[in-house]
């Protein structure tokens, strides 16, 4: 039986991390060929553990997605090695010191701004071209909760939400070249780096998990199914739309006051 994403080259980026790296593997299962970009490190060892097949289908590529140059090799790699692009997933980020408007300094605004906004213009600008010579194509960039309401992290959260608002703009000027593009908003995850941070506040994560009605938070592998849906065919009817995968977050909190 074939999988969903049979034929298909995708690129992700911020992929040797929690989520990227569930995105990659999920991608893999289901056939593409994946393109994975981090900026340094290496791949998690289990990345290539998917398929058979799966080390061929595979580029682990170290790169600056807020470089319009690395963005282009990579981009040159996809064509070079699968025949183009039918895929992109926006996933890289950064965020620094949770610092109100006050207090947040400019190069953490400028690394969080390059991160979480700037790489997913260039990665979108140039594998745009490669998807009109496909015949279309699927952007899934991963956004946050934080750009839906107010949390925290000023940077951060005006690149997420900024972010939103370029992908639906995508949607609209290429919806005609059969391009989607959409966005998933995450809650609170449980990647190494978010457990990381937890385990200094133990009180507070316990009220953290509380805050989501269906009782606990995220698994990366809850966001890669839901980029898989939007990379496949099966949302061949949904653009420019924004989804909030977070444990019923935005829905609202129970409150008991027994």
């Amino acid at each position: 039986m074939q999988g969903r994403l049979q034929g298909k080259a995708a690129l992700v980026t911020g992929a040797f991390g929690g989520i990227g790296s569930a995105i990659v593997r999920r991608f893999l299962a289901e056939g593409a060929a994946v393109i994975a970009n981090d900026l340094c490190g290496a791949p998690p060892q289990d990345l290539r553990a998917s398929g058979s097949d799966s080390e061929d289908r595979l580029i682990a590529h170290l790169a600056d997605h807020s470089k319009e140059a690395d963005v282009a090799e990579m981009m040159q790699q996809a064509r070079e090695r699968f025949g183009g692009l039918d895929i992109l997933v926006n996933n890289a980020f950064a965020a620094f010191e949770d610092t109100d408007i006050e207090t947040l300094r400019e190069d953490d605004w400028d690394r969080t701004l390059n991160a979480c906004l700037k790489g997913p213009f260039l990665c979108t600008k140039h594998a745009v071209p490669l998807m009109k010579e496909r015949g279309g194509g699927s952007i899934v960039s991963i956004s946050s909760v934080n750009a839906l309401r107010a949390v925290s992290e000023t940077a951060y959260t005006a690149a997420k939400g900024g972010l939103i608002s370029m992908m639906r703009l995508v949607a609209a000027d290429f919806a005609e070249w059969n391009i989607r593009s959409n966005v998933i908003c995450p809650g609170t995850v449980a990647t190494s780096a978010s457990l990381d941070y937890w385990e200094q506040f133990p009180a507070g994560f316990a009220e953290l998990k509380r805050m989501y009605p269906l009782g606990r938070i995220g698994e990366p592998v809850d966001i890669a199914s839901y980029a898989l849906f939007l990379a496949s065919d099966e949302s061949s009817w949904v653009t420019g739309t924004v989804h909030a995968v977070d444990g019923g977050l935005m829905a609202g909190t129970k409150l008991s006051v027994r």
